[in-house]
């Protein structure tokens, strides 16, 4: 089983998943840790660039993450891989905890915050209700 963690800092796991390039890879065989390595990407290899195009990651079984939006969930999906969001803010305890059952489960977000909005695609956002949706999404941890 290959697990991967955000950890855009090497240290702590990275909250919005789609923008992260840095991952820790951890191969598990049973329920131990047999490997960590550091996989780091290029810009374009984030998630939230390399839509529709092979991953890096797309051999993992499961990503673990600080965030994510539901459309990042459903491409992992897509994929066979399992993406979860925690609380959990170490990526060894998060792995731990993951194979032990017990890691603590965060909601996806509702849209991809943090999301900059320069893509080809055109957003329609109604009136002041959706821009302050989004100053509030924003804010989120990250």
């Amino acid at each position: 089983m290959k697990i991967a963690v955000t950890s855009q800092n090497r240290k702590t796991i990275t909250g919005h998943a789609g923008k992260c390039r840095k991952f820790w890879i951890y191969d598990v065989v049973g329920h131990t840790v047999i490997a960590r390595s550091l996989l780091e990407l290029p810009l374009e290899q984030s998630f939230h660039e390399s839509h529709g195009q092979p991953h890096p990651l797309d051999d993992a079984n499961v990503l673990i993450c600080g965030g994510m939006g539901q459309g990042l969930v459903q491409r992992l999906k897509a994929k066979g891989i399992e993406g979860l969001v925690t609380t959990e803010t170490d990526p060894d305890c998060a792995v731990d905890a993951y194979l032990k059952g017990t890691l603590p489960l965060g909601a996806p977000e509702a849209h991809d915050y943090g999301h900059d909005h320069h893509h080809d695609h055109h957003h329609h956002h109604a009136g002041p209700v959706a821009v302050g949706f989004a100053n509030i999404t924003s804010n989120s941890k990250r």
